[in-house]
């Protein structure tokens, strides 16, 4: 019996200890194997790893909130289809396209019978990219991508999904709303990411502020699922975006400014209408329009006269608006009095060799009536009384021949005589009524600014201040109004210009309400050196009611339905004065007159 049962124990412990051996066996086998994994050299991604991501191109805004010009990112997904498991390659096709939102079929299309390397897309969109990033970390717990080992050198390696930042795409959300002063951009490669740089306008000017400063990188250890651990041992730096440019000009009035442009551009056979409204009392530019635009994303052979600013880059024989700038500089001076009879010669007048002519005729006329009625004789007698040093340092005074805003670049700033020539009678006689000068838009507006602003001239600012990634407002330093006249000089010659809409060759600004003034300017156009029958036509004025005063001007090229201002000019600053009531920039002041039921009650 004890035999029999010590037997037991003996056939008991064989198998226990077979058991034993059996598990230790296994167990060692789970080390050996571990082990080898290991030490196996692998292609496998490093555990300490770099995240980065580029900062952006800062946005331009306008003075009511609208992203004119913003930066999207542009990102690609690659995949190596040879590490795609062939038993998991549907639940990859299933997933990429429930987070990339593109359709199965195309992506079976784009990865079918392809080994290698393959583009999924090469424009994906920022969120979707960010999905997509999520996606790459499923993809490897559900082991949808498989090793592979490398015939020539033996080692195993592993590729999954790739999300890349590609490069950077600039976007106008408004189409050609404020080109051409808001520019455009070209791309550039650099190490395979795609920049993009200002090239005119805007965009050019503030291309260090707008240029993103510093790109995002997150460095740091991994974890199982490929997620960087932030700790002490991690190392993050923010991206720093470039700065947003905010504008003076609101798009909503600029749009209307724009239409109207189009419009009378079409009704007066025009190559140009342009025009700029800008506050006389600090400098703001709340429009900047010109009819002839373009698509900054899509720029066609025949856009290519209108991408300059025309405003600044346009210089032309302004005519008679400078008659304005000559009398001030003699009313300054006490050379004359708005009083003082000068002889009109009945049309016509000689100086020397040259023939002066007026539009209409006059025997004897004042010296306001030179402005009110546009007189070249006029104008030609009474500017002899300056010397050719005051007639020149008083243009350079009011801002010709000298750039006039701080916030467009490449601007032609135009001629005047020097002081030697215009000592010269005929030179100092046609030069005062705009012919041998030469000057553009803003300019012109910048010195009419004097004869609403006290004899102040101010410089035009497109541009309110940057904007940073915390919405804080950096404010940009604004320039000192210079005192280029007397201010009892500038309200005579305010009074004068409010004449000349009353009663001259501005009649057609004129609007109940509103104290209205301006000049008129025509002159001819020179072709290879030649004088031709072709004209281009100004008008710069004022517009005020009891609280806003702006500045407007007005230049149309080459109107073929008429060669004179009054019918050509004139009728757009009314436009623009209309729009500026409608949006209640400006409030006329109408007294309302007693309807006949109140008369018949007192």
């Amino acid at each position: 019996m004890e035999f029999g049962t010590s037997m037991i124990n003996q056939n008991k412990s064989k198998k226990i200890f077979l058991l034993f051996s059996l598990i230790s066996f296994g167990f060692i086998i789970f080390l050996a194997v571990m082990l080898l994994t290991v030490v196996k050299s692998r292609d496998l991604p490093s555990l300490y790893s770099d995240d980065g991501s580029k900062a952006k191109r800062g946005s331009i805004i306008s003075a009511d909130g609208f992203h004119i010009a913003t930066t999207k990112k542009l990102y690609k997904a690659v995949v190596n289809t040879n590490y795609i498991d062939p038993q998991k390659k549907e639940l990859f096709v299933e997933l990429f396209s429930i987070y990339s939102e593109i359709p199965k079929n195309e992506i079976i299309k784009k990865i079918q019978g392809k080994n290698g390397v393959v583009v999924l897309s090469y424009d994906i969109p920022e969120k979707i990219a960010q999905n997509l990033k999520s996606l790459t970390y499923e993809l490897r717990k559900y082991n949808v991508f498989m090793e592979l080992k490398n015939p020539r050198t033996g080692k195993t390696s592993l590729q999954g999904l790739s999300v890349i930042e590609s490069g950077e795409s600039r976007e106008y959300s408004y189409g050609n709303i404020l080109t051409p002063i808001l520019g455009y951009t070209h791309k550039s490669e650099d190490d395979g990411y795609t920049n993009i740089n200002g090239v005119k306008g805007l965009e050019k000017m503030f291309e260090t502020e707008l240029t993103a400063k510093q790109d995002a990188s997150t460095k740091g250890y991994r974890d199982v699922n490929s997620y960087i651990i932030l700790n002490k041992d991690s190392f993050t730096k923010q991206a720093i975006n470039g700065l947003d440019v905010k504008l003076n000009i609101p798009i909503s009035l600029q749009v209307k400014v724009e239409r109207m442009l189009d419009k009378m551009k079409i009704d007066l056979m025009a190559e140009e209408a342009m025009c700029v409204i800008m506050s006389a009392k600090d400098g703001k530019v709340i429009a900047m329009a010109s009819s002839n635009r373009f698509i900054p994303k899509a720029i066609q052979r025949s856009d290519y006269s209108s991408l300059n600013s025309g405003m600044i880059e346009y210089s032309f024989e302004p005519g008679s608006v400078i008659k304005s700038v000559i009398l001030s500089l003699l009313l300054d001076k006490g050379a004359v009095n708005p009083y003082d009879m000068v002889n009109g010669h009945n049309g016509r007048y000689a100086i020397g060799s040259k023939v002066i002519t007026d539009e209409h005729t006059f025997d004897w006329l004042s010296v306001e009536d030179i402005i009110i009625h546009s007189s070249n004789i006029g104008i030609a007698q009474i500017a002899q009384k300056l010397s050719g040093a005051e007639f020149h340092d008083g243009l350079m005074k009011f801002g010709f021949a000298q750039d006039s805003t701080n916030d467009l670049i490449y601007e032609k700033a135009g001629s005047i005589p020097d002081a030697q020539r215009l000592n010269n009678e005929i030179y100092k006689a046609t030069c005062a009524y705009g012919y041998g000068m030469r000057a553009n838009l803003m300019q012109i507006i910048q010195a009419y600014s004097a004869f609403n602003n006290g004899g102040k001239i101010v410089k035009s600012r497109i541009v309110n201040c940057f904007v940073d990634a915390y919405n804080r407002e950096i404010p940009i330093e604004v320039e000192p109004q210079v005192q280029v006249i007397k201010n009892t000089t500038a309200e005579k010659i305010k009074g004068i210009l409010i004449k000349t809409v009353n009663e001259g060759t501005g009649v057609l600004a004129k609007t109940e309400g509103l104290e209205i003034g301006g000049k008129t300017g025509t002159a001819h156009m020179v072709e290879k050196s030649v004088y031709v029958s072709k004209y281009n036509t100004t008008f710069a004025g004022f517009a005020n009611d009891k609280n806003n005063k702006y500045m407007i001007g007005v230049v149309v090229m080459q109107p073929k339905k008429s060669q004179f201002a009054a019918q050509t000019s004139v009728p757009i600053f009314k436009k623009a004065v209309d729009i500026l009531v409608e949006d209640s920039y400006l409030k006329p002041d109408i007294i309302k007159q007693p309807s006949d039921a109140n008369l018949s009650l007192h």
